[in-house]
């Protein structure tokens, strides 16, 4: 905002970007207040900036929690920054609540929706169940003690899909995408007796039909990402935490950012997913009528 915020190139760099990023000093609730004033007011840049690096730290803290996917750390705690800069935009310092408590909810969907667009994921049909077993596989598998790679047992899928609300076969799908490839020739059992290639049956489609599921994935992505642009921030914002979060906000504290009735906000977001079906409607009939190459 007001200069440039440290860049995290890579892995290596992590230690070297905590450091700086710790030289940002915290803020007391009245410096806080004063500068999201002046922010909100004067459209004070510096101020701005003071209260983005001051949060820094509680960005890098919860892009930690997503090293798991396999993305580079650096991405992801860019991405975080950004939904911390979108935070510090819309913060309201008479609300009565400091800014990280309402950063927070930013940089996890900012952070999650770089996840799932990188993991080719998102399809209109996902529900809110299944992208929360995306976020929580590994943290239910380690509350069960099943921290082997490969598939997982009987007893282990229906514990996890009964905790996570899904159904079994969700669970062994994500399993799979996000455990990487595993050996085929790894015993069933300790004894050695079998392998895991000797119970597997062909079901793949052919690559035609995975070029097609393919196409019809990033068509359904194109489609989400222009519909969401219909929606006036506010929209976006309830439509956001209320349908692509893994821990939906409640209507009571969407109530009180906004400062309108529960209803009211339930009534935005019945009308930002009609609008969201809408629009997707449209841009896929487009993408399906135009004409190739």
């Amino acid at each position: 905002m007001a200069t440039a915020l440290p860049v995290l190139a890579n892995e290596g760099g992590l230690s070297r970007y905590l450091d700086e990023i710790r030289r940002f000093p915290m803020l007391e609730p009245h410096e806080e207040y004063m500068l999201a004033k002046r922010w909100r007011e004067h459209g004070d840049r510096e101020a701005a900036h003071k209260l983005v690096t001051s949060h820094l730290r509680l960005v890098a803290k919860i892009a930690m929690g997503y090293r798991g996917y396999g993305l580079p750390i650096g991405e992801v705690v860019s991405e975080g920054n950004v939904g911390l800069m979108q935070a510090v935009k819309r913060f309201e310092p008479d609300k009565g609540f400091r800014l990280a408590t309402y950063a927070m909810w930013w940089i996890r969907a900012a952070i999650q929706e770089y996840i799932l667009r990188s993991w080719s994921l998102v399809k209109m049909g996902t529900t809110a169940n299944q992208k929360k077993l995306f976020f929580n596989l590994r943290k239910a598998k380690g509350r069960i003690s099943a921290l082997e790679e490969g598939d997982l047992r009987p007893d282990q899928v229906k514990q996890i899909a009964t905790k996570l609300g899904v159904t079994e076969q969700d669970v062994v799908e994500m399993n799979r995408r996000l455990g990487g490839d595993a050996s085929l020739n790894a015993p069933l059992r300790e004894e050695g007796e079998g392998e895991w290639q000797d119970w597997l049956v062909d079901n793949s489609a052919s690559q035609e039909e995975v070029l097609a599921e393919q196409e019809e994935g990033q068509n359904r992505l194109a489609a989400l990402r222009n519909a969401l642009s219909v929606l006036n921030p506010r929209e976006r914002r309830i439509f956001e935490a209320r349908r692509l979060s893994d821990d939906p906000i409640t209507l009571e504290d969407l109530s009180t950012e906004f400062g309108v009735s529960r209803e009211r906000v339930r009534q935005i977001e019945v009308r930002a997913f009609e609008k969201i079906q809408e629009a997707v409607k449209k841009n896929l009939e487009q993408i399906e009528t135009a004409p190739a190459g």
